[in-house]
């Protein structure tokens, strides 16, 4: 991370690729994108819109394509990669899992050979499994693997309580946590509005006296909602991902929920998952371990234990 220039390369330019490019752009977050796709055209069309954009934004960006080599002095990686006709078919982000875990084993490789030193941030599907085996190929220190995991399902938690309760999202203080899937959880007992809990508020104030169990399925099953009426997402994560990224090139040591490597905090070992998180320079800092009551950490646990039994099929593709 010696590289001074803020340099952000970016794997796979389908919807969610190309809006993240986009969105660190427009922000003014990196000097220079570096754009990788097997599809070269994509890649110059992709390109000519950016610099485009570029006449009317208060700041210069440099645009490139490049190959997995070309990767090698970027600061931060950002692994997009996916294939949209599979998703579209069957509506399961496991069902991706053949495709993305084979293209990761076939390109992680050759950026690390390149000499890569840098942060990957992983966006593709499914999330913790395809971040975890990015680790496992690319031998990088802990924190310098995360995905966005439970990132976006996050956001989604704070819209819905902000509808519910008529506080500005800002003011709320809540995540998501374990698997970026179905089986995610929701520590309620971590959510405050300015500095008050749930709890606290659900005993005087009818607003906060709601269905958590449906206003959960509301948050994992929103995705779902953007999907079926254009068949894909891409502002919320690419939002979340462009603020991940800027985070750690500005070293704010933000806490934001994140899949990263678990090392005994909540119980678990030797997995990704998502969990608040100190974001800065070295990427997934510190794991923010609350302390649960029993009944969430159990859910936590179910969670933990389904990504694992994803990591056992990941593990037979080739």
């Amino acid at each position: 991370m010696e590289n001074t220039k803020r340099k952000v390369g970016i794997i796979g330019l389908g919807h969610v690729g190309a809006h993240c490019a986009y969105s660190i752009a427009i922000q003014g977050i990196a000097d220079e994108l570096v754009l990788v796709d097997q599809n070269a055209q994509k890649c110059v069309s992709e390109r000519q819109d950016l610099l485009d954009s570029v006449t009317y934004m208060p700041h210069r960006v440099a645009v490139t394509i490049g190959d997995f080599e070309d990767l090698k002095d970027c600061s931060i990686l950002v692994n997009a990669t996916g294939n949209i006709d599979i998703l579209r078919a069957n509506q399961d982000r496991l069902d991706e899992m053949e495709f993305t875990i084979h293209a990761v084993n076939g390109y992680i490789p050759r950026i690390m050979d390149a000499g890569f030193d840098g942060i990957i941030l992983n966006i593709t599907n499914p999330c913790d499994i395809v971040t975890w085996q990015i680790a496992k190929l690319s031998q990088l220190p802990r924190g310098r693997v995360l995905g966005t995991g439970t990132g976006l399902d996050t956001s989604r938690l704070i819209s819905a309580l902000s509808r519910q309760t008529g506080f500005d999202h800002k003011s709320i203080t809540a995540y998501m946590m374990g698997e970026h899937g179905a089986s995610q959880m929701v520590p309620w007992s971590k959510v405050s509005f300015g500095g008050k809990s749930l709890d606290a508020w659900a005993q005087e104030d009818p607003r906060f006296q709601f269905d958590r169990e449906a206003m959960k399925k509301e948050a994992i099953g929103a995705g779902w909602v953007t999907f079926r009426g254009k068949f894909c997402t891409e502002y919320g994560i690419s939002s979340t991902a462009a603020r991940m990224v800027d985070t750690i090139l500005r070293d704010e040591k933000r806490i934001m929920p994140a899949s990263a490597m678990l090392c005994g905090e909540y119980g678990q070992e030797d997995l990704f998952a998502g969990v608040p998180v100190v974001l800065g320079a070295n990427g997934a800092e510190q794991v923010v371990e609350f302390q649960l009551p029993e009944t969430e950490q159990e859910e936590f646990h179910a969670c933990c234990q389904n990504i694992r039994t994803y990591m056992e099929h990941a593990a037979t593709i080739r």
